[in-house]
């Protein structure tokens, strides 16, 4: 039987307590965040039609050599900023936050606040 940390148990029933309260729709799509050591990812969600509409992360195309060199905050605002541009560009301006399972600071909040400067409603 596979053994599972009290942290990775107490993170797991975060996750669903947020999941519990955010549900992404046509008119207001749900914006995930997923952090990982090194990286960060950001896609804007539509649970009713389960698409993916718009996905950026620290490896994607173009954005890997804008974040080479910066400190991860600075990197997670830039992928905030990226994640409203492509999301205003397909007509989305409203959004549902869901930190999934993160706590709102650090690298998860700067994505955050830097999605709302360009534009993105929570």
């Amino acid at each position: 039987m596979a053994y599972k940390s009290r942290k990775l148990i107490r993170a797991e029933r975060r996750k669903f307590g947020v999941r519990a309260k955010i549900v992404g729709t046509s008119e207001r799509p749900r914006l995930t965040v997923f952090r990982s050591l090194k990286n960060i990812t950001a896609q804007i969600v539509d649970d009713e039609k389960m698409i993916t509409l718009a996905f950026v992360s620290t490896l994607s195309e173009g954005i890997a050599g804008k974040v080479a060199g910066k400190k991860k905050t600075e990197a997670a605002a830039i992928i905030g900023e990226e994640i409203a541009r492509r999301a205003l560009e397909k007509k989305i301006d409203k959004v549902a936050f869901d930190r999934n399972r993160f706590w709102y600071h650090g690298r998860v909040k700067s994505l955050a606040d830097a999605a709302r400067k360009a534009g993105l409603k929570f």
